[in-house]
C-alpha cells in the first residue's frame, strides 16, 4: 500500500519547530543585546573588567556598552565615615596620651582603587593604618599644651589636624585611589593609669594661674579704688565751693534786702529792736 503525499500535512509539521528556533533565536540574540549594554547610576562609579583586567571606567551616569564576556564592577561615589580605635601615643615631652579620630573618604580614582583595596573594608582598613601613622607623627612632634591649653598662643590642635589631613589625602589618594575629605580629633586623654598624677599637675598649673589672676585683680582693684576716691574727693570740694559761693550770694542779698526795708521804714525797724532789746533783758 502505498501512502499519499499531502503538502499540508508537511507544511504544519514543520510550521512549529520553525517557530520554536525563532523564538529561541530571538531570546539568544536578546540574551547577547542585554549583556552588551549596562547603565551607571549618578551615585556610583563603574569599572568594565576582562577577566579581571580593567578595561574601561565609566565616571559619567547614564547607558555603556561592553563584550559580552565583560564584567561591571561598581563603586559607591558617596562619602563615607570611618572612625579609628583609640591608640596610645607619646608627645614630644614624652607624655603618653591617648587620642582617636575619624576620617571622611570617598572613592577619587576608581581605577587605582580597584587594583589596590577591591572594597570598603579593606580601604578603611588601610585608612586606619594612614591616620594612624599620622597622628603619631602629628603627636610626637609636638608638645601637650599644642592639643589641651588655655592659651590662645600655644593651642595649635586645629592646625595640626588641618596638616594630618593634608598628608592622609596624599599618601591615600597615590597609594589606594581614596580622597580625604576631612579629618577629626575625636578623642585625646591620658592613659588611665598616668590620669591621677597628670591630673594633679594640671591642677597645681591652674592653681597657680587663679593666684595670679587673684593678685592681678586685687592690684587692679587698689587701683580703682584710689582712682574713685581721687574722683569723690574732687567731686566734695567743687561741691563744697559752689555751697560756701551760693551761700555768700545769699548773705549778700539777704543783706541788701534788709538795708533797703530799714532805709524805708527806719522808725519800724528801730522799734522792733528796742521790742528785742527788752526781751532779751527779761530773759
Amino acid at each position: 500500500m502505498v501512502r499519499s503525499y499531502d503538502p499540508a500535512v508537511v507544511s504544519d509539521r514543520w510550521r512549529y519547530p520553525r517557530a520554536l528556533a525563532v523564538v529561541a533565536a530571538i531570546a539568544l540574540v536578546a540574551a547577547v543585546v542585554s549583556l552588551c549594554f549596562f547603565t551607571v547610576d549618578s551615585a556610583d562609579y563603574a569599572i568594565v573588567t576582562d577577566f579581571g583586567k580593567p578595561t574601561q571606567v565609566i565616571t559619567a551616569p547614564g547607558l555603556g556598552l561592553k563584550h559580552p564576556l565583560q564584567s561591571v564592577r561598581t563603586f559607591d561615589r558617596r562619602l563615607y565615615v570611618y572612625a579609628l580605635p583609640p591608640s596610645e601615643f607619646l608627645t614630644i615631652e614624652k607624655t603618653p596620651v591617648v587620642a582617636s579620630g575619624t576620617i571622611l573618604w570617598r572613592v577619587a580614582d576608581p581605577k587605582r582603587y580597584f587594583e589596590t583595596v577591591v572594597d570598603r573594608r579593606s580601604a578603611e582598613s588601610r585608612l586606619g593604618d594612614i591616620l594612624s601613622a599620622e597622628l603619631g607623627v602629628a603627636i610626637g612632634s609636638n608638645r601637650l599644651v599644642a592639643f589641651v591649653s588655655m592659651d590662645a598662643a600655644a593651642y595649635r590642635a586645629d592646625a595640626i589636624v588641618t596638616e594630618i589631613a593634608r598628608r592622609c589625602d596624599a599618601v591615600a589618594l597615590r597609594d589606594y585611589g581614596i580622597g580625604v575629605v576631612d579629618v577629626q580629633l575625636r578623642g585625646f586623654d591620658f592613659p588611665k593609669q598616668n590620669r591621677p598624677r597628670l591630673y594633679a599637675r594640671m591642677k597645681s598649673e591652674r592653681g597657680r594661674i587663679s593666684m595670679l589672676y587673684r593678685s592681678e585683680g586685687e592690684e587692679e582693684g587698689l587701683k580703682v579704688r584710689a582712682a574713685a576716691e581721687e574722683q569723690k574727693a574732687r567731686i566734695l570740694a567743687r561741691a563744697i565751693e559752689f555751697s560756701q559761693q551760693r551761700r555768700g550770694e545769699g548773705d549778700g542779698e539777704a543783706a541788701r534786702i534788709y538795708a533797703d526795708a530799714l532805709s524805708r521804714a527806719p522808725e519800724f525797724y528801730a522799734f522792733l529792736r528796742a521790742m528785742d532789746c527788752d526781751d532779751s533783758e527779761g530773759n
